[in-house]
């Protein structure tokens, strides 16, 4: 019998490390790892991606894969080895692999981003998904769900799946959806099955001037960053239990190397939290005049925009836009304007790197001193602290 505490045990990772998805999942193996002092002998492909073209001899005492990547899990297919299988959870139990699995709760996620919307008084829902495929289970999974919830809810759900994409195909996909996005009712929610797919969304509507969110609200699902950093809106995601799905695999994994019994029943494990941000930030408003004043204020508050500014551009009185302005959110365009200001300056001090001086020439102040001044007197912190707070609280 194995002494886990003087012999080191051979454990292959079978991930796509590519994404944030798999890359959560290893951490949170790794976090387990530190956690028990537990000291594996690990192989991972030096690409971070297994190759299944690639000969594998199985020569290890136990793997832990990503059973959504379906050429992996036939890979496995009668492998008398210790397997944790990770990935997606299915519609029905009978599609779930006959081995200890641990998976992402995709009613629990699907119902986070519908939740969500709903909570900003939307009232029409979209999915955007993915064509069918062997390889897309997880996709079909999560608009099957869609489906249910809008359906028990009582609403209407518009789902579109578009193509897959490549390069030799993005603009005739940035049409289709277009087009998608043109048809849907004004006001609608649109939950994305992933991350990836928004981006789609945000650089279509982008393209054919949709306003988000005045005019339609997204979420993703993943809480990519790269994705965020390359949108011009930032975009609300439901952040998944990814990095708890690496550590409970781990778990299984050591307690059946201890000789312990594990079960084949799958475990699920909800979302961690919905992050906010300005693609789901939709007001109920019905005044055109405000809609387009917020649009304005939101793309140029940060260039030191005045409120005779926003008025020009609408070519309104002052008056009438003030008024119209109280009667629809019980504010004046000076401090929709400011709000803006500080919204995006509270962004970038959680979600960049850049210095708090560079995020205050960004966000449109004269100075580093004022910001500062003015930050404290809102918030009662300063930039600074507010970084290191929220920071923290956002990797939670």
């Amino acid at each position: 019998m194995k002494d886990t505490q003087v012999e080191s045990y051979k454990v292959v990772l079978l991930f796509n490390a590519n994404n944030i998805y798999d890359r959560q999942i290893l951490k949170g193996i790794g976090d387990f790892l530190k956690a028990n002092n537990i000291h594996w002998n690990i192989y991972i492909s030096e690409t971070m991606r297994y190759d299944t073209n690639t000969a594998f001899h199985f020569d290890c005492d136990g793997i832990i894969a990503n059973f959504d990547d379906t050429d992996i899990q036939d890979l496995l297919t009668n492998v008398d080895i210790p397997i944790i299988g990770v990935g997606s959870s299915h519609h029905d139990n009978s599609s779930y692999p006959k081995v200890p699995y641990v998976a992402a709760d995709n009613f629990a996620i699907i119902e986070s981003a519908f939740n969500h919307l709903c909570s900003k008084g939307i009232n029409q829902f979209a999915f955007y998904g993915l064509p069918s495929h062997r390889s897309c289970r997880w996709a079909a999974v999560r608009e099957q769900f869609f489906e249910q919830i809008v359906n028990q809810k009582g609403y209407e759900g518009f789902i579109y799946q578009g193509t897959t994409t490549s390069l030799d195909n993005w603009q005739d996909s940035l049409d289709k959806l277009s087009k998608w996005l043109l048809s849907l009712p004004v006001n609608t929610g649109i939950i994305a099955v992933n991350d990836a797919r928004a981006h789609h969304i945000l650089q279509a509507c982008d393209r054919v001037e949709i306003k988000i969110p005045e005019e339609l609200c997204l979420i993703g699902i993943d809480n990519e960053e790269v994705i965020n950093d390359l949108s011009m809106v930032s975009l609300s995601t439901v952040k998944q239990g990814t990095e708890e799905m690496g550590f409970e695999a781990a778990k299984l994994l050591q307690k059946i190397f201890n000789k312990g019994k594990v079960s084949t029943s799958p475990r699920l494990i909800s979302p961690k939290k919905v992050i906010e941000r300005r693609s789901t930030d939709y007001r109920s408003i019905q005044d055109p005049y405000v809609i387009q004043a917020i649009h304005y204020i939101r793309d140029y508050a940060c260039k030191g925009i005045k409120v005779d500014q926003v008025t020009s551009e609408l070519q309104i009185s002052r008056s009438n836009l003030e008024l119209r302005f109280k009667t629809s959110l019980g504010k004046t365009i000076h401090t929709v304007i400011h709000e803006e200001k500080f919204n995006r300056a509270k962004y970038l001090l959680i979600e960049s790197s850049l210095s708090i001086q560079a995020i205050s020439e960004q966000c449109g102040y004269p100075s580093v001193q004022y910001f500062y001044f003015l930050f404290k007197k809102l918030y009662g912190m300063t930039p600074k602290d507010f970084r290191n707070k929220f920071t923290n609280l956002n990797l939670l």
